[in-house]
């Protein structure tokens, strides 16, 4: 081996290891941006390293979200990282795919007339959310003005919903009257609306895959009482549809449910397409039934960049790639791929159900039939269990699950549920894992499983 003039290893003088390197020998800045650059690929080590705590995210089963992506929606994404979507006339092809995804979702959710249905991309179904609620109080209060009547003391009624609802009502100014849930029931009832819809209800939210439960509350039904309260009243209350989750299973798993724009007093449905429209993070969708049912006073046309261009939004730029991913995904996996999706997902989730409930320590809400992909349960006998689900989420998270405990919003004293969605990378062998931790982690929380450790300890 030859060596240098320092008398030094050729071998040894090239040997580079970002842990064996000054970078690596102290610790990541946490309160002061650095006075020099370092060196790239030990930055990236070492703050995946730290990443690498936050755990699996595929085990994560209290997230709607997607956590896998195929490789062609990540090279898609990683070759439009700089796109700029609100910036339609710089990139006049990105915003030509996302003007063929909201045809293609007004499309499968049946709007009268696709082609013409206004909507748009969002954030997420949370800003989505916020612009359906932001239009229903725009109508509502122009309609009130017209009328001559007060339009400062605008509601919202719905049953338990996702917490952007709450945050739509406190920025808004409306009164969210959110109704408890009717025991034994997983979502608002038909029979509720009465007592809380008057002249100052600007819309009914009903929720297809409620947060809490995983069940759908029944729209037709909803939409029938509302029917029914404008005959006696003349009240005319519009619905618009949560269906963060639901927009993409009830199409392909249940197909013939009336939820959509097939019953007149929807007027305007979102939807993430982050979560069962197995797009990567960040993008949701709201469609209005028709374009009159989008106030014009609520579209800005902005001169950006040297291109005139309408927006509805709460957010400004924003990255293309999950619009483009989405597309991706629906011109590859076509109704018949998104369906085969569903159903794997949906014959895991009554295959957990299943095994759940022959346990005998759980009594379960949701079985996973019908609605979306998951189950939802409790403990068969709480004020018995030598255990409270908390405790065993706590237990299973030492193997890597997380399970999302709370408790329900019920009239009477809460109840406390699991809630376990199943994914599309959620596989039947992964949920296999999954009940055998359960049945461990119960067994290791019984009187005989902790004086074990105890003992052991």
């Amino acid at each position: 081996m030859s060596e240098s003039a320092a008398g030094a290893p050729e071998e040894t003088l090239r040997f580079r290891d970002v842990y064996a390197g000054e970078f690596a020998r102290r610790s990541l800045p946490e309160h002061r941006i650095p006075d020099e650059p370092s060196d790239p690929e030990a930055v990236y080590t070492l703050i995946r390293d730290e990443l690498a705590l936050d755990g699996n995210a595929e085990q994560n089963l209290a997230t709607f979200c997607s956590t896998w992506a195929e490789p062609q929606v990540r090279k898609l994404m990683d070759e439009n990282l700089a796109k700029n979507m609100i910036d339609k006339a710089e990139y006049p092809q990105t915003a030509a795919i996302e003007e063929r995804c909201v045809t293609m979702l007004a499309d499968l959710w049946h709007a009268p007339e696709p082609d013409t249905a206004l909507g748009c991309s969002t954030t997420g179904s949370s800003e989505a959310c916020m612009l359906g609620g932001l239009a229903l109080k725009t109508r509502w209060r122009k309609a009130r003005k017209a009328a001559g009547l007060p339009a400062d003391r605008p509601n919202l009624v719905c049953g338990p919903v996702q917490v952007c609802w709450e945050k739509f009502a406190r920025y808004f100014d409306v009164e969210l009257r959110q109704v408890e849930l009717l025991p034994g029931a997983t979502g608002l009832r038909p029979e509720q609306l009465r007592a809380h819809v008057d002249e100052n209800t600007i819309g009914v939210v009903a929720v297809l895959g409620v947060t809490f439960t995983c069940d759908y509350e029944p729209v037709a039904e909803i939409a029938a009482e509302l029917d029914a309260i404008q005959r006696d009243t003349g009240l005319d209350v519009p619905i618009h549809v949560d269906a963060a989750s639901g927009g993409f299973v009830a199409p392909f798993l249940q197909p013939d449910l009336l939820w959509d724009f097939e019953i007149a007093r929807v007027g305007s449905i979102s939807s993430s397409g982050h979560k069962y429209g197995v797009a990567p993070l960040g993008v949701g969708w709201v469609v209005w039934r028709t374009a009159e049912l989008l106030p014009p006073e609520l579209i800005f046309r902005v001169d950006y960049l040297g291109g005139d261009m309408p927006t509805f939004a709460l957010n400004f730029s924003r990255p293309g790639g999950e619009i483009i991913a989405q597309y991706y995904l629906l011109v590859h996996l076509g109704r018949e791929g998104y369906r085969r999706i569903q159903q794997a997902c949906a014959d895991t989730a009554v295959h957990l159900g299943e095994e759940m409930a022959a346990m005998g320590q759980f009594r379960i809400l949701y079985d996973g039939k019908g609605a979306l992909p998951g189950v939802s349960y409790t403990l068969a006998d709480p004020e018995r269990s030598p255990f409270t689900l908390y405790e065993l989420s706590d237990r299973l998270r030492l193997r890597g699950w997380q399970v999302a405990a709370y408790p329900l919003p019920c009239a009477g004293e809460p109840t406390v549920i699991h809630r376990i969605l199943v994914r599309r990378e959620i596989s039947r062998d992964k949920a296999s894992l999954l009940l055998a931790d359960i049945r461990r982690a119960v067994a290791e929380l019984s009187p005989a499983g902790i004086r074990a450790e105890q003992v052991a300890s």
